[in-house]
C-alpha cells in the first residue's frame, strides 16, 4: 500500500467509483461522517434503491441534516465511526469520504473494529482521502495543516489489513475537480464548518483570501484539480 502515487492521475469522482465498486441494488451503506449531505443527497438521487445510514459526529451539522426531508430512503445518525450505532454483519458496504482522517487518532483502530463489525462478511469499505499536494492543499495548510492526520489514517488502514482485520481489495488513486463561485462560497463551505474550528486572525485571513483569489479565472471562479486516494477495503467472508 502507498500513501501518494506520484505523476499525472485520471480524473474521476467518488460518486462514479462507488457506482462502479459497491454493491448498490437494494443494499445498505453506511457513510460515515456525512457533514453537510452533500455527496449523501448525491448518492441517494443517483442510487435510489439503496438505503442509506448517514452518520455526523458535529452535533451542530446533524441537527441540520435532521431538518432534511426529501431524502426518504436516507436515515441520520449522530455519532462517530468507533461507535457505531448499527448490529453486527447488517451492513453492505460503508463509505468514508474525507473523514478518516477526522477521527481521533488514538480512535481510528477502534473504528476499523467497529466498520468490520457492522459489515456483512464479504462486506466493503471504501474510504476516500485527500493526498498531500496540489494548489488546494497549499491554501488549506495555511490554517489547517492536515499533514499528520492524513498520515495517521493511512496507518490506520494499514494496520487494519496487516492485522487481518480488513483485507485490501484495491487501491485507486485519481484527481478529483472542486470548484468555487468565488470566495464567498470557499469563506463558507470551508472556513465555515462547524465540526472544526481554526485560529485565524485578519491578518491570516488576508493571506487565505490572496492565496485563494489567485486562482480565479476571468469569471470569478476558482477550480482545483485535488488528488485523491481509495482504499478499498473487504471484511473477510
Amino acid at each position: 500500500m502507498q500513501i501518494s502515487k506520484p505523476g499525472p492521475l485520471p480524473t474521476d469522482s467518488d460518486i462514479n467509483l462507488i457506482g462502479r465498486l459497491l454493491p448498490l441494488h437494494g443494499s445498505r451503506l453506511l457513510e460515515l461522517g456525512c457533514g453537510g449531505a452533500a455527496v449523501t443527497r448525491l448518492l441517494a438521487e443517483r442510487f435510489p434503491e439503496v438505503e442509506i445510514i448517514a452518520t455526523e459526529v458535529d452535533q451542530c451539522q446533524h441537527e441540520k441534516n435532521l431538518l432534511i426531508d426529501d431524502l426518504p430512503q436516507v436515515s441520520f445518525h449522530y455519532g462517530g465511526a468507533e461507535a457505531i450505532d448499527q448490529p453486527d454483519s447488517s451492513i453492505d458496504a460503508v463509505v468514508m469520504l474525507k473523514s478518516l482522517h477526522h477521527v481521533p487518532q488514538d480512535k481510528m483502530d477502534q473504528a476499523f473494529a467497529e466498520i468490520a463489525r457492522v459489515l456483512k462478511p464479504g462486506g466493503l469499505l471504501y474510504i476516500s482521502e485527500p493526498i498531500y499536494a496540489g494548489d488546494f492543499n497549499e491554501i488549506l495548510r495555511l490554517f489547517n495543516d492536515e499533514k499528520v492526520v492524513r498520515e495517521a489514517a493511512f496507518a490506520a488502514t494499514v494496520r487494519a489489513v496487516e492485522s487481518g482485520l480488513l483485507e485490501l481489495v484495491e487501491e485507486i488513486f485519481f484527481e478529483a475537480e472542486s470548484r468555487f463561485a468565488g470566495w464567498e462560497e470557499f469563506e463558507q463551505r470551508i472556513l465555515g464548518v462547524t465540526h472544526s474550528e481554526f485560529d485565524i486572525d485578519a491578518a491570516l485571513l488576508a493571506r487565505i483570501k490572496e492565496a485563494f483569489s489567485a486562482h480565479l479565472d476571468d469569471a470569478g471562479e476558482a477550480v482545483f484539480r485535488m488528488p485523491m486516494r481509495v482504499d478499498l477495503l473487504r471484511r473477510p467472508a
